[in-house]
């Protein structure tokens, strides 16, 4: 997929392009049912399907003080857009100059001069200066300027607590699960585990001490951080090494720590050194498949040992299989 940071950095020979436009953050199953049918639409019209999508993310320009936390960095949503068989991404840099243009002055400026035969859009779009454009904005322009505007259906999900056939799969909505520590629902609506990816750094060593060494994030890791406690997961590095692991996310009560940290335990680790468990300073992503408890302070270290090895056990449960009755689907 090729990613264009602004309209410069597009070839003019680029051809005729099928578009669509969102934040697409999390690139979750909604996304991908549009993206689905951008790709299908791109190849009626025998043209390249790009999406244009928006660095920051324009909550982070309007209202940063109770801008959602995002689901996933810009480097991670352009990985899960060009899985989805995209040929290009624009990512525009969001700014005020760019909020205040008319929605006919957005078309003019950022989708005319990508020859969109057409624009594939939810009914919900929304775009130009203070939102002022929506779908049938949209279709007169497309009328204007001579490219076919298409219209994707909601993507239904079964609501979080019950089913409901007219829940909307939306970020907002994955952002609540999470915010719950429902990450199997959150997967759900995500079309796959969620994901934080970062740095390993150095932390205070207690999981090595305890017999659980852990690989910590660093404090800048991308990815919405789900709620505290402890999960059952996956590790992988950027070398396609992937382990199943134990994943705790909180501020450790038990040695009354204050910074919130999230720490992986791979399972079944060799005992001899191995050069790729060697993982500091290592870019790791982390998937969170199942929660397991919420966080506790325990009186002792004894009782907390006992049970982390019993959250060792109940991962490896969920990750490699159990006896039958106690199998849950691997992501």
């Amino acid at each position: 997929m090729q990613i264009f940071h602004g309209l410069d950095d597009v070839p003019a020979d680029l051809g005729l392009t099928v578009l669509t436009i969102g934040n697409f953050d999390g690139v979750h199953q909604g996304h991908q049912h549009l993206l689905n049918e951008l790709v299908n639409v791109a190849g009626r019209y025998d043209a390249a399907p790009l999406a244009i999508t928006f660095d920051p993310h324009p909550a982070l320009v309007h209202r940063p003080e109770s801008a959602p936390e995002l689901l996933t960095g810009t480097q991670e949503k352009l990985r899960r857009l060009q899985s989805c068989g995209l040929a290009a991404a624009l990512v525009l840099d969001y700014t005020e100059e760019v909020y205040l243009l008319s929605a006919e002055r957005f078309v003019q400026q950022y989708l005319l001069p990508l020859t969109p035969a057409a624009v594939v859009v939810g009914a919900d779009v929304r775009f130009g200066r203070g939102n002022e454009g929506d779908f049938g904005t949209m279709v007169q322009l497309g009328e204007r300027f001579g490219f076919e505007v298409i219209e994707v259906e909601d993507f239904p999900v079964d609501d979080l607590q019950a089913p409901d056939p007219a829940a909307r799969c939306s970020s907002t909505a994955i952002r609540r699960a999470l915010t719950e520590g429902h990450v199997a629902a959150a997967a759900q609506m995500l079309g796959r585990p969620h994901t934080v990816a970062g740095e390993v750094v150095h932390g205070e060593a207690r999981g090595r001490e305890l017999g659980f060494p852990t690989a910590n994030l660093a404090q800048d890791a991308e990815g919405m951080v789900p709620a505290d406690g402890v999960y059952a997961g996956w590790v992988t590095d950027r070398q396609a090494h992937r382990w199943p692991a134990a994943i705790s996310v909180g501020t450790n009560p038990t040695f009354d720590g204050v910074q919130r940290v999230v720490e992986a335990h791979v399972l079944d680790r060799p005992d001899e050194p191995v050069e790729e468990f060697d993982l500091y300073g290592q870019h790791l992503r982390v998937e969170f498949v199942d929660r397991l408890r919420g966080m506790v302070a325990y009186e002792g270290v004894e009782k907390l040992v006992t049970q982390m090895h019993q959250d060792v056990r109940e991962a490896r449960q969920v990750l490699l299989g159990a006896p039958a009755g106690l199998q849950r689907p691997l992501p």
